[in-house]
């Protein structure tokens, strides 16, 4: 959802969007197919799917055979076992690549630091180490073009997030955050990215497009 209103965000700049997805073994798959969606909606110019198997690596319920936290109340108060090692350096890595091939200047990435599950690579002095060496490591920094990593929405809360979605036209139900999907084209309604997405679209006084199970199993809306 979060980077679906970030490639939002870019377009409505007028940026000529190249969006970059992983798959990396993650047990909510269900999000690549719903990135190509979105990427083809929102107008990206081009959009490649990375495949990196973290399973080798573990150490996180996404991928691994950890169960995936449900019902939490206090979601940010330290690091869930959601949290992958490294990832978002390894998938900041893959784009600072790319933007050196194609010869873009700025990459886009939709992290946020306040509704979140309290990930240390969301934080925006991460972001700001991560912008810092990818200056000193590339030939483009160094050739004094520096790249510039934007995280539109590192200080919005999700309720914001989806108000702005909504104002650029983003259709939220071509979007999956649900870590512990129970089938194809559906969510759990209980793990973190499920729950900050609820109580989001309930602070922005939004329909959430989402069916979710209730505790008897049965369907009902976001």
């Amino acid at each position: 959802m979060d980077s679906a209103v970030a490639l939002a965000l870019a377009r409505a700049e007028g940026f000529a969007c190249h969006a970059l997805s992983f798959d990396y073994g993650q047990r909510h798959g269900e999000e690549i197919e719903a990135a190509r969606r979105v990427a083809s909606a929102l107008g990206a110019a081009a959009h490649a799917t990375i495949q990196i198997d973290l399973r080798a690596i573990g150490g996180s319920a996404l991928t691994g055979g950890l169960d995936v936290p449900k019902d939490r109340e206090r979601i940010g108060e330290g690091i869930p076992v959601t949290y992958v090692p490294a990832r978002n350096t390894v998938f900041l890595s893959f784009a600072l690549a790319l933007a050196e091939v194609r010869g873009a200047e700025d990459i886009f990435i939709g992290v946020n630091a306040l509704d979140y599950s309290g990930y240390p690579d969301c934080r925006p002095e991460y972001i700001e180490a991560f912008e810092r060496m990818a200056r000193l490591a590339t030939k483009a920094g160094v050739e004094g073009r520096p790249l510039t990593i934007r995280a539109p929405l590192i200080g919005m809360r999700k309720a914001g997030i989806i108000r702005r979605g909504l104002e650029l036209g983003v259709d939220f139900g071509l979007t999956h955050s649900c870590y512990d999907p129970p089938g194809p084209g559906r969510a759990c309604g209980r793990c973190d990215a499920c729950l900050l997405r609820r109580r989001g679209f309930a602070e922005a006084g939004a329909k959430d497009p989402l069916v979710y199970p209730d505790r008897h199993g049965d369907e009902k809306d976001g």
